[in-house]
């Protein structure tokens, strides 16, 4: 489990750091943490990095800094490295360093040329305090780069990827690896963007202490297996728990099936069936003998510790959600649920109703649902939770080496 930051916290926390240490000490760790991924992937893919031709975009910025000075490490370490900068300027010390350790700064107009070449393609062109979409030339070298076969690394987050969101203005660097610095940042692990980061490692520059708790947790599978606690001698049902499950209905008879199965799993003690008198809670008991099928109002059964509700349900399953808002203990709303909450501002009013109160309530729609519930594409500050995203896909099979 860890957290996720939007990007003014985490300039908040570097600041602080900088105010601390000597001045250019927090690039050179960056740089030198970013240079070892590198070097530890090039030695995976090829076996060897001498000789190995690495073409770095870079912005002019701490960004581009971050990847010019990476890259003075790697010529150092026998890697053909040409910076390409992308922007009007460029970050002068980085680029003296590539170039005192035989690296090579090359004009934009070469990028298409160095690209195809590249055994390694490094997108230090913008870092977090980016907003809008990427400009020419970088937008063109950003897609040149992404039609590459070479191995792509985005510096801290891939160019165009909406630091807080991940949302994609125009065209977005395609990582098969992030490498971030300090914390890991939100539009890492919010759709789209973290299509585009690949898989995304962490390198520790020394802001623990300057960060606040984080607004957004990911959860990996052996963090939600920690949840459950394992089994005591003396445990029965109702001491390890009894879950409530609202589901399915005539078009979707499967959902009711499949909702208990899984909750079955999650290690509670009993699971309780909501009987609506539709037929589906004899499926439920032939499918699985030891669920309890009750036809009693959901607020009457004290024992039921959460709800899940709605999948499988159909706009005229608006009254069963109406009737699980009153209920006072935590409540997941998913599928067929989010679509009646979307068409009822009673529902609506009713969800604000148990936040008032204190009332745990979980939405979780996907991206077509958030859409339907508030206009709006998905984004970091209405965040619906982020339970068992892992650290981003690794592409792989389209590297030629």
């Amino acid at each position: 489990m860890f957290g996720l930051y939007p990007a003014d916290v985490v300039r908040r926390a570097e600041d602080r750091l900088l105010a601390r240490v000597p001045e250019g000490s927090l690039m050179q760790i960056a740089s030198r943490g970013l240079a070892t991924h590198i070097l530890r992937l090039v030695t995976d893919v090829r076996g060897s990095v001498v000789g190995a031709r690495v073409v770095l975009l870079v912005g002019g910025r701490n960004n581009g800094g971050d990847a010019l000075f990476a890259g003075a490490y790697l010529s150092s370490r026998g890697m053909a490295v040409t910076a390409v900068p992308v922007s009007d300027s460029w970050h002068v010390e980085g680029a003296q360093a590539l170039v005192q350790t035989g690296g090579h700064l090359a004009s934009v107009d070469d990028v298409d040329r160095l690209l195809e070449q590249a055994d390694v393609i490094v997108d230090g062109v913008v870092g977090i305090g980016a907003r809008g979409g990427l400009r020419e030339p970088a937008a063109a070298a950003v897609m040149a780069a992404n039609a590459s076969d070479a191995l792509r690394i985005a510096v801290d987050i891939p160019s165009g990827i909406g630091v807080d969101d991940g949302s994609i203005d125009g065209v977005a660097f395609e990582a098969d690896v992030t490498v971030t610095f300090g914390c890991y940042k939100s539009g890492l692990f919010l759709h789209p963007g973290r299509e585009n980061a690949g898989a995304v490692h962490l390198v520790d520059i020394g802001l623990n202490d300057d960060l606040p708790e984080p607004a957004m947790r990911v959860l990996d599978l052996l963090d939600v297996a920690g949840f459950v606690a394992a089994p005591q001698p003396d445990d029965h049902k109702y001491r390890r728990g009894v879950v409530g499950i609202a589901a399915g209905s005539a078009a979707y008879p499967g959902a009711a099936v499949l909702s208990v199965g899984a909750a079955r799993y999650s290690g509670v003690g009993m699971v309780r069936y909501l009987d609506r008198g539709d037929g589906l809670a004899l499926r439920v008991v032939e499918a699985f003998p030891d669920v309890v099928a009750d036809p009693r109002d959901a607020r009457s059964d004290e024992r039921v510790r959460a709800w899940g509700c709605g999948p499988g349900f159909t706009d005229a399953d608006a009254q069963t959600v109406a009737m699980m808002l009153q209920e006072p203990t935590p409540i997941v709303l998913d599928a067929g649920a989010l679509h009646c909450v979307a068409s009822s501002e009673d529902l609506r009013a009713g969800i604000r109703a148990r936040a008032d109160r204190g009332l745990t309530t979980v939405l979780t729609p996907h991206e077509g649902e958030y859409l339907r519930l508030f206009g709006a594409e998905p984004a970091a500050s209405r965040g619906c939770g982020l339970v068992g995203c892992d650290r981003g896909p690794q592409r792989t099979g389209h590297h030629r080496h």
